[in-house]
């Protein structure tokens, strides 16, 4: 009888816990709100922002994350990260919110795909691949900071990639998704590559054939993998982009955003892989029967030098294509 009475209870405690969240994320965006309006009053060339963006950017994210915590796709110190990375690129631009959403559904839904496969392979392979505070800010701080210097430029707001009206905004808007586009495309090509491969993966450096899980090593599927994985991140930018500018029509073509998603995923990936196989120590461990990252007695060297983890790789990697790619755009983006 007392475990039947607990029920109710606990159903009671939860949507009593709900609604305090809620009116504490509205009483937080309307501080917010009026602290814009208090700032710009003072500020000619600051424009307030509307208490409907402060609701959104607080609440969507705040959502996500206790989902995701819930599933274990996150542990706390990685709800916190994701949670303010959430917040600043929902603020800043609805499009940069609607990659990242893609990049973090799809990497979190293969990352759980053909869990038993990825498990022979992996000796740190983890259930819901649980991402901690690291991992968070390794593949999402080059995000923040862009979407923070685009809030400086510009304003929170959505505005079309447009070299000639707005030529660093649209940098920044470019080297933003180009970061994420390319941890799409390294994590798609990690989940989907081991499971779905036929072939042996080639070392990127000496094309080699190498054991699944080396380093440096790629596979066709998965080159394709990260390939498609930057055009869905690209793609759910271009569809923001239709649906929120209305004089999308008067700037330069939007179509490139997805091509552009793709390349970038590709490119980080293979970046990636290139950083791994020269910074980061693979070897075959007799004993377990598995590539490690670590040197023992049981272990065969594969390459790679233990100077990087994988964390710092993944850093360098968006880095790199953030820096990179939008100049090569520049120059062949159609007018």
């Amino acid at each position: 009888m007392d475990s039947e009475s607990d029920v109710p209870t606990k159903e009671y405690i939860k949507m009593m816990t709900d609604m305090i969240v809620l009116c504490a994320t509205l009483a937080l965006s309307l501080f917010f709100w009026v602290l814009s309006l208090t700032i710009s009053s003072y500020s000619g060339t600051l424009q307030p922002v509307s208490p409907w963006r402060w609701l959104f950017s607080i609440l969507v994210p705040l959502v996500v994350t206790v989902r995701a915590l819930k599933r274990r796709s996150l542990d706390r110190s990685g709800a916190l990260g994701a949670l303010l990375v959430g917040f600043v690129l929902t603020m800043a631009n609805y499009s940069f919110f609607s990659s990242l959403l893609a990049f973090f559904f799809t990497s979190s839904k293969l990352t759980r795909w053909g869990g038993a496969q990825k498990r022979k392979i992996d000796a740190e392979y983890k259930e819901g691949g649980q991402r901690n505070w690291v991992q968070v800010f390794c593949n999402g701080g080059v995000p923040t900071e862009l979407a923070l210097l685009y809030m400086i430029e510009v304003g929170p707001g959505e505005i079309p990639i447009d070299f000639s009206k707005q030529y660093s905004a649209s940098w920044m808007c470019l080297s933003l998704l180009g970061a994420i586009a390319c941890c799409t495309g390294d994590t798609w090509a990690s989940e989907v590559g081991p499971v779905l491969s036929q072939s042996q993966p080639r070392l990127i450096t000496t094309w080699k054939e190498v054991p699944a899980g080396t380093n440096g090593g790629v596979t066709p599927v998965g080159l394709v993998a990260s390939f498609l994985g930057g055009v869905t991140v690209g793609t759910a930018y271009f569809v923001t982009q239709l649906l929120l500018i209305g004089d999308l029509h008067l700037a330069d073509p939007q179509w490139p955003i997805m091509v552009y998603g793709g390349v970038a995923g590709l490119m980080g990936s293979m970046l990636d892989s290139f950083l791994g196989a020269h910074m980061q120590y693979s070897g075959f461990d007799s004993s377990i029967g598995k590539v490690v990252s670590y040197e023992s007695a049981t272990t065969r060297r594969i390459c790679g030098k233990p100077i990087l983890d994988n964390n710092a790789v993944n850093l360098f990697s968006s880095v790199l294509v953030a820096l990179i790619l939008p100049g090569l755009a520049w120059g062949v983006w159609p007018r």
